[in-house]
């Protein structure tokens, strides 16, 4: 048993999970998710009046979260893509995620209030962002959690090299 289970592999893999759900029948590529997942639990982080309060707490220097999110939320969908409820495809932009045909009957299993607070904002963030392209969401990330991140998490998805 996983002695951390906070942001284990398995929580990270169900949030990633709702989180595509909620986007059906978007792709989304590994940053994309990895951006979600960030962004799923620190709503907070959203300007506006209609913005759910964020699922956890707002710690300093959270911002180096998306540094090590990325390796650990493509274990989660690869472990997720095992138990065929995400489907993979390589495109000519590289590999794209999406729930899988079985992932609404797992979603709606989860009853839990965690998880109903965490369905509810994968919904508001869906709508948020399904008129939204890559670019766009890359801009609100980088505005909302900094250049710097996101410029550290591009150069280490480019050389390779894990965080």
């Amino acid at each position: 048993m996983d002695k951390h289970p906070f942001n284990s592999t398995l929580e990270t893999g169900i949030r990633a999970l709702v989180v595509l759900e909620a986007f059906h029948p978007r792709h989304c590529d590994l940053m994309e998710v990895t951006w979600f997942d960030h962004l799923v639990v620190h709503t907070g982080d959203f300007d506006g009046q209609d913005v759910p309060e964020s699922l956890h707490p707002d710690l300093p220097n959270r911002t180096g979260e998306l540094l090590v999110r990325r390796q650990l939320v493509e274990r989660s969908l690869r472990m997720m893509q095992k138990m065929h409820l995400v489907d993979v495809f390589e495109t000519e932009a590289g590999i794209e995620f999406c729930a899988s045909e079985e992932a609404p009957s797992y979603v709606e299993i989860l009853q839990a209030p965690y998880s109903l607070a965490l369905k509810d904002r994968a919904r508001w963030m869906a709508e948020r962002f399904a008129q939204q392209d890559n670019d766009e969401i890359r801009e609100f990330i980088e505005a909302t959690i900094g250049r710097w991140t996101m410029e550290f998490t591009t150069d280490d998805k480019s050389s390779g090299q894990s965080v």
